[in-house]
């Protein structure tokens, strides 16, 4: 018997009044969910990166030519405060991944851009995270990830702000 099962049959032990059926669901997706992002992160890392640095690159990467944002597109691309956005463009810049340019489009403000060593980075480590990710999801069928795929957006459009 895992872990989850024990707690649910001491809890129906001591408490046969409640349904903790869900306390069951929620302990397994939020167990999954640290075993994957504790997967990722070590991909990331092998890159140099962490999920926060990721964001950056891979936002600016998917993007399209010529890979670069605004610092407020990439704060609503990455649902992240403008602080946190410029603590993460910092950290990068630092690193040689990103630079900052002036926006041709508006004078008094700037872009992000991918540098050749960001792109190459960002190429590399999306590979692997795709990778990765599939490799934690290996475990189910097609037919099983397409119903798991289904009952999490159903989820997520039942829920507000997720």
């Amino acid at each position: 018997m895992n872990r989850i099962d024990r707690i649910l049959t001491q809890w129906n032990r001591e408490r046969p009044d409640l349904d903790v059926t869900a306390m069951g669901e929620i302990g397994r997706y939020l167990r999954v969910a640290r075993y994957f992002r504790r997967e990722m992160e070590a991909t990331f890392a092998k890159h140099g990166l962490n999920g926060a640095t990721f964001d950056v690159l891979a936002t600016l990467r998917r993007s399209g030519p010529p890979h670069a944002l605004s610092p407020g597109d990439l704060m609503a691309a990455t649902m992240v405060s403008s602080g946190t956005v410029t603590n993460r463009i910092d950290q990068l810049q630092k690193a040689g991944l990103v630079e900052r340019r002036q926006n041709p489009a508006d004078r008094r403000g700037f872009i992000v851009a991918l540098t050749e060593k960001g792109f190459a980075v960002i190429e590399q480590a999306v590979a692997d995270h795709v990778a990765t990710q599939t490799r934690l999801i290996c475990a189910f069928s097609p037919e099983q990830r397409a119903a798991l795929d289904a009952l999490l957006r159903a989820y997520l459009s039942a829920v507000p702000e997720a």
